[in-house]
């Protein structure tokens, strides 16, 4: 039965400064893990750092705080999963199948350039495995490098949170960077849905992208899929 490596953040705010907080986004986490656990997969929880990853506030509430998210907060042993995420370094990625990166403003801090999800997306993918990512989740993607020196993204198709939506979100002038034309700058063929905030999953082979909270269903299907065709 395949094995699915759901990744979080550890970071809280939007930076070590901001009193806006901010952290993993519910549902990207929520809707995956249910495909996932209907499909009988076996999931384990990462962060770039271990331990505890904060929720952001703005996932508690309507809209996006759905039926899924909020059963995901009532039961706590999956609250437990959150606060003692496992360390890249404890992890052998010979044991996955497949690695998702779930969003969040605050992973546009801790994955880009943690060397540790680096490491477990470059081996399970060069093992044949899945790689996949929900919105801000592929800034995780944006400095993966493989074996022989190129970007994972490069010449790949792939989506995640739009620049219209972090306008659209009234957040633009808080992240850090523009993480779709950071993505454009690496190669990627970046594209998404011609209106902001629609499920939109985009599949290239083994890697398999979505472009916002909404998407995060649409994409574990797909990697559901992707899987199944290996």
């Amino acid at each position: 039965m395949p094995r699915i490596l759901n990744v979080v953040t550890n970071v809280g705010h939007y930076d070590d400064t901001s009193r806006h907080p901010t952290g993993l986004w519910l549902s990207e986490l929520s809707h995956a893990w249910d495909v996932f656990d209907e499909h009988g997969f076996e999931q384990t929880i990462v962060s770039p750092s271990g331990g505890p990853s904060p929720l952001e506030p703005r996932s508690l509430k309507f809209p996006n705080y759905d039926r899924s998210a909020k059963a995901w907060r009532v039961d706590p042993a999956r609250m437990e999963l959150l606060q003692n995420t496992a360390n890249p370094e404890s992890i052998d990625p010979a044991d996955y199948d497949a690695i998702y990166f779930t969003g969040g403003h605050a992973v546009m801090y801790d994955f880009p350039d943690s060397p540790g999800l680096q490491r477990l997306t470059r081996e399970i993918w060069e093992r044949g495995g899945v790689v996949a990512s929900v919105c801000h989740g592929y800034c995780g993607l944006l400095n993966t490098t493989l074996s022989d020196g190129t970007l994972l993204v490069a010449g790949r198709r792939v989506t995640g949170f739009a620049w219209q939506e972090e306008v659209l979100a009234r957040v633009d002038k808080l992240v850090p960077y523009n993480a779709e034309e950071e993505m454009k700058k690496r190669g990627a063929l970046y594209e998404k849905a011609r209106l902001p905030f629609v499920s939109y999953a985009v599949t290239d082979g083994r890697l398999v992208t979505g472009q916002n909270p909404g998407s995060a269903k649409e994409t574990a299907q797909k990697v559901a899929l992707a899987l199944a065709l290996r």
